[in-house]
């Protein structure tokens, strides 16, 4: 019998999960591995192989891992619940002239979901991941994520959406370790070759990072119908045509294919008429939002009025403003303008290294 219990942990085949495995195993949890199949990128008639956490040599690293170690291992086909959700998400997110971030649509909405019912199944106390974030449960009694201690590597930003019963039961052990330290425990493990290994940065579905050529690809007749529609300035003046609202996104300066003699980005983008709005850099200064969609984890709420520093992507360092609760959702607003607000992105609100809670950005104001 275990010490602490039994664990499923999520296994990518990549260093992060595969060491998080281990350390579990070491420390005398009873691991069961299991690797989700999300995409059969072949189906989407994508440029290049499956990559990442979708391909059969990750599958077979996992699996060699934990027979190595002597614990368990399945594969879990979740393409139908993940594709139902995140893919189509994705592609009306892009479609209403926003900018979605599939992982965290993922992991709130499929991921932990799928890992929880299987770990019911197996009669598993808890689930694990290899994210670089923290859980712990607060003086109020909630549990609270909080920032990795790499914050080179954190991923607190990405999982702002699980709710308490999720967090009730995770484990994430890599939270308290720097990268460098994550690869020599694969040394040390015995996997020289996973520290070499090239981390996976682009979305599973799209390997090729053209999310361009994904839409023309499973939106029929896309292209066609939004090809040609007008770049404007700020004041509705016409200045070219562009390929269509959707291969734009908030803050994109490089292949708007249009000669302007000075760099100009993209301020905003209008689906019903088809027009894309060009500015300077400094009309991407935003000093409010609204944010909808929420979920809090370090407390119920907000109070009205609340410091906050608030992440607008996920390699955003955060900026300082103020939380006010509105009938829509939250407003926030900045002291200093932030750069590049893009609706349809997750808005993070941390209280130190603490997650209070996010939701998606809905409008600037």
């Amino acid at each position: 019998m275990s010490r602490h219990g039994k664990v499923l942990v999520a296994m990518s085949g990549g260093i992060d999960s595969t060491v998080a495995a281990l350390m579990l195993h070491e420390e005398g949890y009873e691991v069961i591995g299991i690797t989700m199949k999300t995409w059969d990128y072949a189906t989407s008639g994508g440029s290049k192989k499956e990559t990442g956490c979708c391909n059969i040599d990750s599958f077979n690293d996992a699996r060699a891992a934990a027979v190595q170690h002597g614990f368990p291992h399945y594969i879990l086909d979740i393409r139908d619940e993940f594709g139902d959700f995140v893919v189509d998400n994705f592609i009306e997110e892009y479609l209403a002239g926003r900018t979605p971030n599939p992982c965290v649509m993922c992991n709130t909405h499929i991921k932990w979901r799928a890992l929880l019912k299987r770990a019911d199944a197996m009669d598993c106390a808890f689930i694990a991941t290899g994210h670089y974030a923290n859980i712990r449960q607060h003086d109020n009694e909630r549990f609270v994520i909080s920032k990795g201690l790499d914050e080179t590597k954190d991923q607190s930003y990405v999982l702002w959406g699980l709710q308490q019963d999720l967090l009730s039961r995770t484990i994430l052990p890599l939270g308290k370790f720097r990268k460098t330290a994550i690869r020599q425990m694969a040394h040390d493990f015995g996997y020289p070759e996973l520290a070499k290994k090239n981390e996976s940065y682009e979305i599973c579905f799209v390997p090729d990072n053209d999310y361009r050529g994904f839409l023309k690809r499973n939106v029929d007749g896309l292209e066609t119908s939004v090809y040609g529609g007008n770049f404007i300035d700020k004041s509705g003046k016409i200045l070219g045509k562009h390929k269509g609202y959707p291969f734009y996104t908030i803050g994109q300066r490089k292949g708007l294919d249009i000669a302007m003699g000075k760099p100009v980005f993209v301020t905003s983008i209008n689906p019903v008429t088809n027009t894309v709005t060009l500015g300077d850099e400094e009309d991407l200064l935003q000093k409010e939002m609204l944010v909808g969609k929420l979920n809090f984890i370090k407390y119920e709420g907000i109070q009205d009025g609340m410091d906050a520093v608030i992440r607008i992507r996920y390699k955003d360092f955060g900026s300082n403003g103020t939380l006010h609760t509105k009938a829509e959702g939250i407003g926030v607003n900045f002291y200093d303008a932030a750069k590049g607000i893009a609706p349809g992105q997750s808005a993070v609100f941390y209280e130190g290294d603490d997650v209070i809670g996010g939701g998606i950005i809905q409008r600037t104001n």
